[in-house]
């Protein structure tokens, strides 16, 4: 098995033992199900700004390898966790989120408000990613930037500024309600 594989499989696996904590901690609340929709989404609107430092770290770890990294198993694993960990937050974006959860607690915590509030997160994330584009495609006028580094930079900073934008907006939603 190679160490891109190992890596992923690493990442997949620290997530569903996230996912298993999670359920693990919450099995025993008596709430009906708007009471738990709304406990999701109240924690889903204090989980997603240290969601944000969490992967932004994990870019400072990457730029940390200088201009010319040796590929070892280390760095192959440091790498799968990030585009594990990238993979979920997208996907937690582009979704309503909380698999785990019954179908009738996704939909309500799926409000409208919520959905704008995605559907603005993904504009400001693809504008900072197309924005992001034209700075690389700049920069490789003096500088020689490959074809990982480059994806790299613009998944990190889209979906980072995704992120950013979906939390702010919700622990607001959440302020004001």
């Amino acid at each position: 098995m190679s160490d891109f594989t190992i890596g992923l499989l690493a990442g997949l696996a620290a997530v569903l033992v996230i996912a298993a904590i999670v359920k693990w901690r919450t099995r025993n609340r008596p709430m009906s199900i708007a009471e738990k929709a709304e406990d999701l989404s109240k924690r889903r609107a204090r989980m997603l700004p240290p969601l944000v430092v969490i992967y932004f770290s994990q870019q400072a770890s990457y730029l940390s390898w200088g201009a010319h990294p040796d590929y070892r198993n280390v760095t192959m694993v440091k790498i799968s966790a990030w585009l594990v960990l990238s993979a979920v937050l997208l996907a937690a974006i582009a979704t309503k989120g909380f698999w785990l959860q019954p179908r009738e607690v996704r939909n309500l915590i799926d409000d409208e408000l919520t959905r704008s509030n995605r559907a603005d997160a993904m504009r400001v994330g693809f504008i900072f990613a197309m924005l992001t584009c034209i700075a690389v495609y700049a920069l490789t006028m003096v500088e020689v930037v490959n074809g990982r580094d480059a994806v790299h930079i613009v998944l990190s900073i889209g979906l980072g500024a995704a992120l950013i934008r979906w939390g702010w907006l919700e622990r607001r939603a959440h302020r004001d309600a």
